[in-house]
């Protein structure tokens, strides 16, 4: 953030590092352990008075020279160039940290570098003693350079409590210096093995080449054992939080960790079959894959190292894209353009949003993410997102993904940052924000005071029955709205009558082949253990038929409607019910929406598009990308079953509205399970986060929140809260059943809700839910415009089954159904929400409201007979 950025797009996300870093610290570590394998084996010759074995030695010397100092030489120089440029506040830090400590090393390099000439252009021409003693110094310099550059690499994985105090011994001395120094200190030995091995089966005189070869497996074999154990120290004085992201929390360092230990046996196997007899045609090849096998066992290491400190690259002091941890505070509040000195544009404009967006990327993603390269390309990891979707994904990836750093910045420079990402790299961009949605002409029934007998009111008991059409591959719900109906004998005590007539409904024609627009009956077989009609639901209802009397009411359970036809996307398929005495007379008609949507946003960062007109609608791309995020993330094979024709119903594995699990070892509940989750990144956003998922935007193809409530103001958080209120009432509901994935994910919510944490209270979803009367108190006007963390005691309480005072009138019957509460209305116009109150009162309001009790009644009324406060003047008209 304080340094010119170096634009590396291809080559970024660490690249250079990787290829140059890897290759050199595997010859540094034969640099230590060649060193000494020069030494004994030179030892040897004298002891066995074997020239041979002396000029193997001198040749051997050679290559080691060659490889160590030029070859090492130039990497190392090239790992300073690369961190310098890409990392140079991390760079800084360990500079001025251990600068006496990199003088000692560089000290103990010259001596290496001085040694190492002198032993290799000497040999033969000094005193035996003398040239020995000059290679124990070689090797001293060496394993001294390890030892100080081990203290210094580790002290970025482990500062210890140099956090605190900022000593130098503190840090140098870090809790995993020492078993860091064994394991890398074994680790030089076996690479000499594995380098002996080439020199070795190059010598042409077989039983020298013999013997030689099997000298080196010994230096790969021995040390190995203590290697393993030193492995195991060095991953138990790694603190827990480390233990746990590298090796539970970071699915990118399975195949790491997987290839460590999968090597180990390669290793001891290869070393064994070497130390075999056999040509010098086979030794030569399996010499070589053996070193590159080391190489591959040092690269996997050093990645499992690197990844261990992630988020953060000096741990718990400055984060992977260099910013301090200690800054994080200031920048959010301020801003990163306003702190980071070599931004050209330190305000974000319509004009400037893609330019500026880039800048942020080179600060806060660049030093881990390739633009079109092979590290962590962020184009591929981020091609399903729209910018709102990834803006979403960004203020909480550190929670779901805790090795990447916390978002550092203002709400606007995440999106703009967001927005580079997704329309400038991928194209992607969010979906129109006003959908055109023209009014619905519905012919309302006529209603005569004077003549008619009977008045017929229906209602929808779901504010928005909502399917995701994505039958091939998993199902969230089944077509299946449910149409209550009451019919009512008008008189001076009007009468509910359920005894002696047939009620029969009718959906109207445009919807009356739902087959043809979704997947669910060729799937129903496998999701629901029913294999279906076309056209008929999960009830056996129809798209029109009888409905069947139920106590004191009708029903029509679960007809398969969904919001398309022909024409396009219709959210409000239209149902006529008639009502008919035995012998056949009509007595009453009426028209009832029964709201259907397919306007879910997953695709705003599950990747696909709508799938119909642009507004609604799942493709198969979201289905299949959903899928596989739940397996990555969850450890299932969902995609897989459902690409072999197995596709599953997500209440199958979590309890839902019509579905009870018990027990610590079943999943969340579906909405605490997606609320939960999804929470984390949609903190702080209001209702608008409701819409991002939901079809509940007021400029939506849908426009859910079509009631009075939505007319005066309210959104979903005045009832339901925000989205961490939200989920965290519902995760405690989960809590308290023994669900310990219910805390750990409530744990993120902790300090976002609005209200306390302790004071929200648990509830278990479709049971525990905001009630008419916990605002309306005595049917009074409200005194607060929130009614959140008020919950029905039980499903008898909910709305949708209360009835008035006689016990014999549901609310919903003349108030409609939740989100659609009388006088409603959106782009849809009033025809389609308030076709009762115009049939038989010519206005919108509640039936009976407004004094039109002669609705029903055929006398005045001077009583309330239905609630207490009915004879007034509606407030809200």
């Amino acid at each position: 953030m304080n340094y010119p950025v170096w634009q590396l797009d291809f080559f970024g996300g660490g690249f250079l590092i990787a290829a140059i870093a890897v290759f050199h610290v595997y010859i540094s570590h034969f640099a230590v352990g060649g060193g000494l394998f020069l030494v004994l084996t030179e030892m040897k010759a004298y002891r066995d008075e074997d020239n041979a074995i002396l000029e193997y030695v001198r040749k051997h010397a050679q290559f080691f020279l060659l490889v160590t100092m030029v070859a090492g030489g130039i990497t190392g120089v090239g790992i300073w160039f690369t961190i310098a440029l890409l990392n140079p506040a991390a760079t800084s830090v360990l500079i001025h940290t251990f600068v006496f400590g990199w003088a000692a090393e560089w000290v103990f390099f010259v001596i290496e570098i001085v040694a190492l000439f002198i032993y290799y252009y000497s040999f033969g021409k000094m005193q035996r003693k003398y040239h020995l003693i000059i290679g124990w110094i070689y090797f001293g310099a060496a394993w001294m350079s390890l030892f100080i550059i081990n203290g210094i690499i580790d002290f970025m994985l482990t500062p210890g409590s140099w956090i605190e105090n900022q000593n130098f011994w503190s840090g140098f001395f870090n809790p995993t210096f020492w078993p860091a120094l064994a394991f890398r200190t074994f680790f030089a030995l076996l690479i000499a093995g594995l380098f002996g091995f080439v020199t070795a089966t190059w010598i042409k005189k077989e039983t020298l080449r013999v013997s030689m070869t099997r000298f080196a497996a010994l230096w790969l074999l021995i040390p190995f054992v203590l290697f393993i154990f030193s492995a195991y120290w060095y991953k138990a004085a790694l603190p827990a939080d480390i233990q746990e992201m590298l090796f539970e929390r970071m699915p990118a360092m399975t195949p790491y960790i997987s290839g460590f230990i999968w090597i180990s046996p390669l290793l001891v196997l290869g070393g064994l079959l070497l130390a075999i007899r056999m040509p010098r045609a086979v030794t030569r090849p399996i010499a070589l894959t053996m070193l590159i096998i080391g190489l591959l066992y040092m690269g996997c290491f050093e990645f499992m190292r690197e990844g261990g400190r992630k988020p953060y690259i000096i741990y718990d002091h400055m984060y992977s894209n260099s910013i301090f941890t200690n800054d994080m505070e200031q920048i959010n509040q301020q801003g990163l353009l306003a702190n980071a000195k070599w931004i050209k544009n330190k305000s974000i404009t319509d004009d400037n949003r893609l330019e500026t967006g880039r800048e942020l990327y080179n600060v806060l993603c660049l030093s881990c993410h390739a633009v079109g390269g092979p590290m962590h390309g962020i184009e591929k990891l981020t091609a399903g997102f729209t910018p709102s979707g990834l803006d979403a994904m960004i203020s909480g990836m550190d929670i779901f993904h805790p090795y990447m750093p916390p978002y550092a910045g203002t709400d606007e420079e995440r999106y703009a940052l967001a927005y580079y990402i997704a329309y400038g790299l991928n194209g992607r961009l969010d979906p129109e924000t006003t959908v055109p949605v023209s009014k619905k002409r519905i012919a309302v029934p006529t209603f005569n005071s004077d003549e008619s007998t009977h008045v017929l009111l229906a209602w929808n008991t779901l504010g928005m029955h909502t399917i995701s059409d994505t039958y091939e591959h998993w199902s969230l719900q089944a077509p299946g709205n449910n149409v209550y109906a009451q019919l009512i004998l008008r008189g001076e005590t009007p009468e509910v009558v359920t005894d002696e007539v047939v009620l029969n409904y009718r959906v109207e024609s445009a919807f009356s082949t739902p087959a043809d627009h979704v997947h669910f009956w060729d799937s129903s077989a496998i999701l629901f253990g029913n294999k279906l009609e076309p056209n008929t639901g999960l009830s056996g209802s129809k798209m029109q038929g009888t409905m069947t009397q139920e106590d004191g009411f009708f029903l029509a359970d679960q007809i398969p409607v969904v919001p398309y036809t022909k024409d396009g996307y219709d959210p409000y398929p239209i149902v006529t019910i008639e009502a008919k005495s035995a012998d056949g007379t009509l007595l009453a008609t009426t028209k009832v929406a029964a709201p259907v949507s397919t306007e879910m946003g997953c695709y705003q960062c599950h990747g696909g598009q709508w799938r119909v007109e642009n507004k609604a609608g799942f493709t198969q791309t979201t289905a299949r990308n959903i899928l596989a995020v739940h397996d990555r993330m969850s450890g299932t094979q969902l995609l897989a079953q459902a690409e072999a024709g197995k596709p599953q119903r997500c209440q199958s594995c979590h309890s839902g509205q019509a579905t009870e699990t018990d027990g610590s070892s079943a999943p969340l509940n579906l909405s605490a399970s997606m609320h939960g989750f999804h929470s984390a990144f949609l903190k702080g956003q209001g209702a608008e986060s409701c819409s991002l998922c939901h079809p509940s935007s007021p400029t939506g193809a849908t426009q859910s929140l079509r009631g009075i409530h939505n007319e005066i103001g309210l959104d979903c958080t005045s009832c339901h809260g925000s989205i961490e209120e939200h989920a965290m009432s519902l995760l405690k509901g989960e809590a308290d059943k023994g669900q310990p994935k219910a805390s750990a994910l409530a744990q993120y919510l902790q300090p976002y809700v609005v209200t306390p944490p302790d004071e929200i209270t648990a509830r278990q979803p479709w049971v525990n839910q905001p009630d008419c009367l916990n605002c309306h108190l005595e049917f009074e006007a409200p005194e607060s415009d929130s009614t959140f963390n008020q919950w029905t005691a039980s499903a008898e309480e909910l709305y949708s089954n209360r009835t008035d005072e006689s016990g014999s009138l549901f609310c919903a019957a003349c108030h409609s159904s939740p989100h659609g509460i009388y006088p409603a209305a959106n782009g849809y116009g009033e025809q389609v929400h308030t076709i009762q109150p115009l049939q038989y009162q010519g206005n919108t309001l509640p039936i009976g409201s407004n004094f039109n009790c002669a609705v029903c009644h055929t006398v005045e009324m001077e009583d309330e007979m239905h609630h207490p406060n009915m004879l007034r003047e509606f407030r809200n008209q």
